[in-house]
């Protein structure tokens, strides 16, 4: 290679197009003797490389060089140049007093193009250090330069930078424009790096609009570039943070930003990209609810910037530093005059987060009892409710809601309380999945707790049933999202079934199931993937809750007791005979703890010989009764009824309770969805599926009989038993039965599943019927357990099934005796054939059942969900 040959100057904008490729040329360049010149391009290739993809402390070592070259070359446009890119290094390596004097020599060096080239990558500085407005003048004077020159590459980068800057300033618009802009010119170009960077901006830009969905597909689809590419993935891995956050998927996003800080101190990378992934774990573990996480990583993240002198940065982790604070309990004048610190610093930089920085300062003053400061700070925050992203939108009508609650107007509490929930609702509708639909719900959590509290005292305990019901249970209010007929989703759903397969048969063989285990943990990840890039529908479309109708549904004799929590505290609230009534009943928390006790129970008393715990469990049954009902139980009279938990009790066997063991009970996740279930028309054609499947330790004996019973009944046992075909025949049935074993998963409750002949059916299969059966009985051990996320909401697959034309289902939410479920079952179905519901069939079949420990206690590890 020759100095000035075509093949030296190609190595520069080589370094974002094929980056090995790139490193390997410089190295081969510099091991030829190189003239000065060449060495120097070299040199900087080698640089940028190490700067972005390696080790800063080479990354200097080389740029240094580099200018050295470039000095003995007497080129004053190829030092300049080096000097633009040492201080780029400088700045990422926490040292940016030296990183802005290179700017300033490098913008003295070079002239008209290469000064155009020097002032971006200042540009690109500015914003790193959180200086939006002298970013944004360096491009105005860059852009127009760069054009003239026809340089195609950096003038399509400053474009992206622009829109980078664009959305860090809140302004959507302009970024999208020059977004548009700059991917047209690299579609001109062969910059596959500069492409990724590109695709991971628009990104950032779908997330900035409101567009959970694309932003999570562009991201994945930018991370398989750089993938292809071999390049590390820092900016990105903050970026998907962030939106993972807004999902509601806090302890991923925790978990993808430690790990990112972990590869990057690995390869002793860029100190500013560790200060931003620790504000990134900072926001996440805040999120999740570890406050002392949040803490440590803030305060790292706070002495990282301040030493960076990145003072737009600084203030955001601060923010995040006296959020975790607050929520560890360190409420006091001084963290209030810490956030309104925050917010005025923010404020003066135009950044979003001010809004939320005043709604805290707002919040600690109220809990301090300084009323006119939190009105002060709440004020300035509520502002945020007329514009912007649903998220800040939301932060200022949650201010609003407080403001009324100062001002002791009930009514104001409402209407903004209604005015947020409805903006999270069409920002929820615009998610596909119904994982991202009941993670949003967390962002509603506090509205609602305010618009209760405000009924309770203004409007009684029809308006508290109202205001229970507005944020419970969302997700089934509307069926899901179907999933896209996507090949490579159905054919991930294939391997990802037979490698679970071969698994479990491995386990059962005990033979090595590491690596198994491994590819299906991988394709796991891959659907969820591509699960959660569905888009929803439009909004609105959903019936709002009207008590009158819920009451004129349940008649003279039947009862719905709903059960609210307020401040802990259980408010139930009886509905039916014309009115709505309410009793304070216990702690909640006290409940969920003697829940547990009684899971443990029935998990013994599935197992013979375990009598002597059956007087243990029910003296527990009396006790959540008295916690969970209170002297509601003088009240509930002698018909059917359904109990309407909040999320976290949904574990509770009702059954076991003695004012219900002996009713016709069934349960639902709202009064809505058991509105709705009412009125879903079974199928015409009445037909009926029965499936069983392998490993269990009755063979699914009731599933023989049961055939015989129901003559013309579709029956699939071995090796019919197969997903395709299962889900073919539960497609439109009357009535299934299904003898599998459930798993349920708490880690990922959407891949819970049924065990088939080839492999598991999980709950994203069922996701994809047109409509589920109108009922369905599960057999099985585990299969009505779900995982609360979200404000109040439930997933699993029971509630998988009751959005898609379920009406009613019989579940196990404990371990049972497989022997001792066939009695059950087969008198359920007696019931049925009697003409009674699920409810009815499953409270006689119970009676039928002997009267020993481990019958009884299958007994009551059944529930009916629904109204059918």
């Amino acid at each position: 290679m020759t100095a000035g040959s075509d093949a030296v100057t190609e190595l520069l904008p080589m370094v974002f197009a094929d980056p090995g490729e790139a490193l390997a040329r410089a190295r081969a360049l510099l091991d030829a003797d190189a003239s000065p010149l060449d060495a120097s391009v070299a040199h900087q290739v080698i640089g940028i490389w190490q700067r972005d993809f390696g080790d800063l402390r080479l990354a200097l070592h080389h740029l240094r060089r580099a200018r050295a070259y470039a000095a003995r070359a007497d080129s004053a446009d190829r030092e300049a140049d080096v000097l633009a890119t040492l201080g780029v290094a400088l700045v990422h390596a926490g040292r940016t007093r030296e990183g802005l004097a290179a700017f300033e020599r490098g913008a003295a060096r070079g002239g008209g193009h290469t000064r155009a080239r020097v002032l971006y990558r200042r540009a690109y500085v500015w914003w790193v250090l959180g200086h939006h407005r002298e970013a944004l003048e360096d491009v105005r004077r860059a852009v127009p330069v760069l054009r003239q020159a026809d340089d195609v590459i950096w003038t399509a980068r400053a474009l992206t930078l622009r829109a980078t800057v664009h959305l860090a300033l809140g302004s959507v618009e302009r970024a999208e424009a020059d977004f548009t802009a700059a991917e047209a010119l690299w579609d001109t170009t062969g910059q596959e790096h500069d492409k990724a960077d590109a695709v991971e901006s628009r990104g950032l830009a779908a997330f900035r609009s409101g567009d959970v969905p694309a932003a999570l597909r562009l991201l994945d689809e930018a991370e398989e570039r750089y993938a292809r590419l071999g390049t590390p993935t820092f900016m990105l891995n903050i970026r998907r943070c962030e939106v993972l956050m807004a999902a509601g998927l806090a302890p991923e996003a925790l978990a993808e930003a430690d790990a990112a800080t972990g590869r990057l101190e690995g390869i002793g990378g860029q100190s500013t990209r560790k200060a931003e992934l620790l504000l990134a774990a900072a926001r996440a573990a805040r999120s999740a609810g570890d406050p002392h996480t949040a803490i440590a990583r803030a305060a790292l993240a706070v002495r990282l910037f301040a030493g960076q002198r990145r003072s737009w940065w600084e203030a955001h982790a601060r923010l995040v530093l006296i959020e975790a604070r607050y929520a560890a309990g360190r409420g006091s004048g001084r963290l209030v005059a810490d956030a309104a610190a925050v917010a005025g610093t923010l404020a003066s930089f135009g950044a979003p987060a001010a809004p939320e920085a005043s709604l805290l300062a707002g919040r600690i003053a109220l809990d301090l009892g300084w009323t006119a400061d939190a009105e002060r700070h709440l004020a300035v925050a509520a502002r945020s409710r007329r514009s912007g992203p649903p998220l800040a939108r939301v932060t200022g009508w949650a201010a609003q809601a407080l403001r009324a609650q100062l001002a002791g107007s009930a009514r104001g509490v409402l209407q903004a309380s209604r005015r947020g929930l409805d903006v999270l609702d069409d920002h929820r509708m615009t998610l596909g999945a119904s994982e991202l639909r009941a993670r949003a719900t967390e962002q509603g959590a506090e509205l609602a707790a305010l618009a209760q509290r405000a009924s309770l005292v203004s409007g009684g305990p029809r308006r508290l049933l109202v205001w229970s019901e507005r944020w419970r249970a969302t997700v089934l209010s509307t069926p899901p999202t179907r999933p896209p007929a996507d090949p490579e989703l159905l054919s991930g759903m294939t391997a990802f079934r037979e490698i679970a397969s071969r698994a479990e048969a491995a386990r059962m063989e005990g033979r090595p199931v590491v690596a198994l285990e491994r590819e299906q943990r991988r394709l796991e990840r891959e659907i969820r993937s591509r699960t959660l890039h569905m888009r929803g529908e439009a909004p609105g479309g959903e019936d709002r809750f009207d008590v009158r109708r819920l009451l004129e549904e349940l008649g003279d004799e039947a009862l719905m007791v709903e059960l609210a929590v307020l401040d802990g505290r259980v408010q139930v609230l009886l509905c039916g005979r014309g009115r709505v009534r309410r009793v304070e009943a216990g702690l909640l928390a006290h409940a969920e703890s003697e829940a547990e006790h009684v899971q443990a129970g029935l998990r013994r008393l599935a197992h013979p010989g375990a009598e002597a715990r059956l007087p243990v469990v029910e003296a527990a049954g009396r006790r959540l009764e008295e916690l969970l009902l209170g002297p509601a139980v003088a009240q509930l009279g002698g018909g059917p009824v359904v109990i309407v938990p909040p999320g976290r009790l949904h574990r509770v066997p009702w059954a076991l309770l003695p004012s219900l063991r002996e009713r016709a009970l069934s349960v639902s996740p709202s009064a809505g969805s058991w509105l709705r279930a009412r009125q879903t028309a079974p199928p015409p054609d009445g037909r009926h599926v029965l499936v069983r499947g392998p490993g269990l330790a009755t063979g699914g004996a009731e599933v023989p009989e049961l055939a015989g019973r129901y003559g013309c009944a579709t029956v699939l046992e071995e090796g019919e038993a197969r997903v395709p075909r299962v889900l073919e025949e539960l497609d439109g049935a009357a009535l299934a039965h299904i003898a599998a074993h459930g798993t349920f998963r708490a880690d990922s409750p959407l891949f819970s599943s049924l065990r088939m002949a080839d492999g598991p059916i999980v709950v994203h299969d069922f996701e994809r019927l047109d409509r589920s059966p109108y009922r369905i009985i599960l057999s099985c051990c585990d299969t009505a357990r779900l995982a609360s996320v979200g404000a109040d909401e439930l997933l699993g697959l029971v509630t998988a099934l009751l959005p898609l034309g379920t009406a009613g289902v019989v579940a196990c939410s404990a371990p049972v005796n497989d022997a001792a479920v066939v009695p059950l079952m087969l008198a359920l179905h007696k019931g049925l054939d009697d003409g009674l519901s699920l409810a009815e069939a499953l409270r006689d079949a119970r009676a039928t059942l002997p009267g020993d420990a481990l019958h009884q206690a299958t007994g009551w590890a059944f529930s009916a969900f629904g109204a059918a």
